[in-house]
């Protein structure tokens, strides 16, 4: 038993915006979006940089643990086999 097609309902076609009136006004509110929108890329670019610099701190503690782990087996097993 086969299903039945079920047609697609088509969206209504986005239409461009309407010119603005005051074209200034528009070209200053861009201005506006850009500095607001390069300023959140700057401190992005700030917040990345220190999230990477607490990673590799991170990396360099579980390296000096893992490390002295390490040596504690190390000699836990050199001191059973010496006694």
């Amino acid at each position: 038993m086969t299903r039945p097609m079920k047609s697609r309902s088509k969206r209504p076609v986005a239409t461009a915006p309407a010119t603005p009136l005051h074209p200034a006004t528009s070209a200053g509110a861009a201005g506006e979006a850009i500095a607001r929108l390069e300023r959140e890329r700057d401190a992005l670019k700030a917040e990345l940089e220190t999230a990477r610099a607490r990673i590799a701190e991170l990396e360099r503690q579980r390296s000096d643990a893992l490390n002295r782990v390490e040596w504690v087996i190390d000699s836990l097993h050199t001191l059973s086999t010496a006694g």
